[in-house]
């Protein structure tokens, strides 16, 4: 697969490289005296030094006092460990609602140098233009982002309705771009497992262009149903949740992509197949999946994922090779990417130290790109088209009368079904809970801890909604909304006030797009996210900032959930059991049927 994420391939540099190498040529950064991470063989080594040339490396070392020319730039890192460039196995960048280059500038300076990233969200959205509007926007800055093709669009096709597809043609058409490196996720595990035509040739383009197909199994069959869908031909997988299943994947030959992200706290469990057992972990890869903007600006980015690894007993080498390594070798591009050894691109990471990961200076492609926490120079802005900002398509604005839940009997109990939704985790729960009718209708009942739900499909102004019930929030008055609704991206709104529920969706309805929490007829929060109402054009600063008051609002109604809106985001996440709400109506995930809202006795 040709390689276009390094600056120079190596055939063009190789010549240079041997002579640098060997002091007939200078080097054009030379790092001095580093505790060198040796993810080939585990070692920390020390003292050694690393010189660059031509956006690669030409040299590690004991010394390249003979690299040095008149020009060189020298970095004295004494003391200090060198180790690669991070890189991110699994994001959907637009979970941060960022901008491909608002990402990349909050990302590099945690160290980050690399994310293969799949834009399933935007594609359900605006399809594949909106795919080729992250590529391009990415391509404007020194990130290495690497496409893997959205493969499922829709999600669960047949339960919900979206804004585009994605079929094997298309697949076949994104794979001849070299900057697409892989398939995204396959969520049709279920179709996968029985041989549905479809997914099996979405697969087979991506193998027949040699590229990498990236997973999303989640069937609790860890022997026939897991051997089935790696035989077809997925090579890794970050849905494990129990340490079991991660070591499961990785005896077949499954990268485990071990998950922590803002709205998955995973990692708690998932560790334990590495750190808990005396096994090899090259089969082990730490991604984020989703990072909210306040993570990123408070916690970081894959700095954050070793952190975290080390405190969940993980060796620090190890969750090192987690992603570097690890990951280049799961994409096949081992040969440039993921280890500090000659020929390879000069993507560098300096540390204080293996416990905290303070990172000290980001180089990419031989440039230092990021010092002490800071961008050394600011990225270019991306624009994106008016029609990508136009993505809100209902065909009038949301009534009371659409939130009315008519009840199968005029007055006394009745037994209905809720998805319940579990903090930190993307599994939701079907729980049967009893309402009162009243007037023929069924309403919140937030005392219960039952809030009312309705998904608006908002891609074709089709007047398609589903109504339902949620449970598991603590929520007590106000009501919330959001167009950032995983997979379909459609309107879903929550609430205790069909009053506030209408607010809450009209202040998306004109501001295209976004999140907001409503009480007693006011806006208390706002993050608008006009860009395929999935992103917004401000800075991680700005976003996190916004994101900050609708935590606030969300205290404020009563709830106490962790990132309660990356939860809220997931009630629509019909490839997930057990049970979601899309503008179909209820999903059981477990059997992929509709599901009643009423249950009977």
């Amino acid at each position: 697969m040709k390689n276009v994420f390094c600056r120079t391939p190596l055939w063009e540099a190789a010549k240079t490289l041997a002579g640098v190498a060997q002091g007939r040529a200078p080097a054009q950064l030379v790092v001095r005296g580093a505790r060198l991470v040796n993810v080939c063989t585990g070692e920390i080594q020390y003292p050694v030094d690393v010189a660059c040339a031509m956006g690669r490396i030409a040299y590690v070392g004991s010394d390249a006092t003979h690299c040095i020319g008149p020009e060189t730039r020298v970095v004295d890192a004494e003391g200090k460990y060198l180790a690669p460039g991070l890189l991110d196995g699994h994001i959907h960048i637009e979970s941060s609602m960022l901008t491909p280059v608002g990402f990349a500038a909050a990302v590099i300076s945690h160290g980050t140098v690399g994310v293969y990233f799949d834009p399933h969200e935007i594609c359900n959205v605006l399809g594949p233009r909106g795919v080729e509007l992250m590529v391009e926007a990415a391509g404007s800055t020194p990130l290495k982002a690497m496409l893997t093709m959205p493969s499922c669009v829709p999600a669960v096709p047949g339960f919900e309705d979206t804004g585009a597809s994605v079929d094997a043609a298309d697949v076949a058409k994104a794979m001849e771009d070299p900057r697409c490196v892989a398939l995204g996720e396959m969520m049709n595990d279920p179709g996968i497992l029985t041989g549905a035509d479809g997914p099996h040739a979405i697969v087979a383009e991506t193998l027949r262009a040699e590229r990498t197909v990236t997973g999303h199994y989640t069937m609790p069959d860890m022997d026939r149903g897991l051997n089935a869908y790696i035989a077809s031909g997925v090579r890794c997988c970050h849905e494990s949740v129990r340490a079991e299943e991660a070591l499961a994947k990785m005896r077949l030959g499954m990268y485990a992509m071990l998950r922590e992200g803002s709205g998955w706290r995973d990692l708690h469990e998932v560790a334990r197949a590495v750190a808990g057992h005396k096994v090899d972990s090259r089969f082990a890869v730490l991604v984020t999946d989703d990072a909210h903007p306040h993570t990123l600006v408070s916690e970081g980015h894959v700095d954050r994922l070793l952190r975290r690894a080390v405190a969940e007993g993980i060796d620090a080498v190890a969750a090192l090779q987690m992603v570097t390594i690890n990951c280049a070798q799961c994409f096949q591009m081992d040969q440039d990417l993921g280890s500090i050894t000659p020929g390879k691109c000069a993507d560098l990471v300096l540390f204080d130290d293996l416990q905290n990961f303070s990172v000290r200076l980001v180089v990419i492609d031989g440039e230092p790109v990021a010092q002490d926490g800071a961008l050394t120079a600011p990225l270019p802005a991306a624009a994106f088209p008016e029609w990508a900002r136009r993505s809100m398509h209902l065909p009038g604005p949301v009534t009371a009368e659409q939130l009315t839940v008519r009840a199968p009997v005029d007055e006394g109990p009745v037994r209905v079904r809720t998805v319940e939704v579990i903090g930190g985790s993307a599994a939701t729960r079907e729980a049967i809970v009893t309402l009162h009718a009243r007037n023929g209708q069924v309403g919140a009942d937030p005392a219960a801890d039952v809030l009312k739900a309705a998904v608006f499909e908002r891609h074709r102004a089709t007047g398609k909604f589903g109504l339902g019930f949620l449970k598991g929030f603590g929520i007590t008055r106000g009501a919330m909304a959001s167009t950032v609704a995983h997979d379909a991206h459609n309107l879903l709104v929550v609430g205790a006030s069909d009053a506030d529920m209408v607010l809450a969706a009209n202040t998306l309805l004109d501001c295209e797009g976004g999140m907001c929490a409503v009480l007693d007829g006011k806006v208390l929060g706002l993050a608008p996210l006009p860009i395929a109402g999935l992103m917004g054009e401000g800075s991680a600063e700005e976003m996190a900032a916004l994101v900050e008051t609708l935590g606030q609002a969300w205290e404020t109604l009563g709830c106490t959930l962790p990132a309660p809106f990356m939860t809220m985001a997931l009630v629509s996440l019909a490839c997930i059991p057990e049970l979601r709400l899309t503008d179909r109506g209820l999903v059981d995930c477990r059997d992929f049927t509709f599901a009643d809202l009423f249950a009977e006795d």
